[in-house]
């Protein structure tokens, strides 16, 4: 029988991959009659979009709070309410992006510097005073005080400071006020690891089965006390509180310790058990205790300043265990800090 001889297969090579001016052919089968598209490999963004995403560019609110004009959360409102221009146009989307180093950034017309030190005070808020950058109503603002205070010292305060958290009108104590929009953020963020420490009058005397409600927890209405004496009633269950007694008698004083800083919240928790409150003085702040006179005010250690971002961190912090003068409750008939207590600078 002659010999078959078998066809001698072709050795194929690879195919070389498509470059950005080759096109890919499709898959052969049921659209072996389509004729196959090019298909060019995607470039990267440039121009805008690249600029968008730069790490240079941070949010808007950011740059408005490193830059002190106020925190970060009161910046979102000023950019919502339209006062905050970028290159000269109005901004209201809170997810724009900004540098300060190369954007012109004007708040209500006033034109960005640049990011300025961040500086950090204890403030003893006297009665009569309300917690925020300008009133309405036009009250007396701690920004205010604290210009009156710098006046009759015979400094000038060249830096833009904002209150972290609040205190009542009818409340005084240890206020913290900087132009650290970023700490001020994380410090009400951790509003429910903070720890607060207020002295507190009360009308009559609660009794202790009263008093244990508070220490574990009460339902109490949320929002402001006027809305919420309306027909609509929004209850909350607040965090467990220690309060000790201070001194007794018909009226007593009772050191209340929050970890939580909701709205009016030592008046509604008292309200909830009967007895009003007349008096609130807010005594320690973290690890900072009240250690300057009604009025008055002074700039933060770094160690404090150190403290402070431990605590908005919900790390453990040590307070002092020997109270200051601004810090304990005063002699029977001796006055607290009022409005009328000037700063005695």
């Amino acid at each position: 029988m002659a010999e078959t001889t078998q066809p001698r297969q072709r050795r194929s090579t690879p195919p070389k991959p498509a470059t950005q001016s080759q096109s890919i052919p499709q898959n052969r089968g049921a659209n072996q009659q389509q004729p196959s598209r090019p298909v060019l490999v995607p470039k990267k963004p440039n121009g805008a979009a690249k600029a968008d995403v730069s790490p240079t560019r941070v949010r808007l609110q950011k740059v408005l709070a490193d830059a002190g004009v106020t925190s970060r959360r009161r910046a979102e409102e000023l950019i919502l309410q339209g006062r905050v221009q970028v290159n000269g146009t109005v901004v209201t989307e809170l997810g724009t992006r900004a540098d300060l180093s190369v954007d012109h950034i004007k708040v209500d017309g006033r034109l960005l510097q640049g990011k300025q030190e961040h500086r950090y005070f204890m403030v003893n808020k006297p009665r009569g005073y309300v917690t925020t950058m300008d009133d309405p109503e036009g009250r007396d603002t701690v920004v205010d005080l604290l210009k009156e205070s710098a006046r009759l010292q015979g400094k000038r305060l060249d830096v833009r400071l904002y209150p972290v958290g609040r205190l009542d009108y009818n409340s005084e104590g240890l206020l913290l006020m900087t132009n650290d929009g970023a700490l001020a953020n994380s410090l009400s963020k951790a509003a429910n690891s903070v720890q607060k420490t207020y002295l507190v009058k009360v009308a009559g005397r609660p009794e202790e089965s009263a008093l244990d409600q508070i220490r574990r927890g009460i339902m109490i209405d949320r929002g402001r006390l006027a809305e919420t004496r309306g027909t609509r009633r929004d209850r909350v269950l607040t965090a467990p509180a220690k309060v000790e007694l201070v001194r007794g008698g018909d009226n007593p004083w009772y050191e209340v310790t929050l970890t939580e800083g909701r709205n009016r919240q030592l008046r509604k928790m008292f309200e909830e058990i009967g007895h009003h409150v007349e008096k609130i003085r807010r005594i320690g702040y973290g690890a900072l205790t009240l250690d300057v006179p009604t009025g008055e005010f002074r700039e933060l250690t770094p160690g404090e300043v150190q403290a402070l971002s431990r605590a908005a961190a919900g790390k453990k912090v040590e307070r002092k265990h020997r109270l200051p003068e601004a810090a304990k409750l005063k002699q029977t008939g001796q006055k607290t800090g009022s409005r009328g207590s000037r700063p005695r600078f």
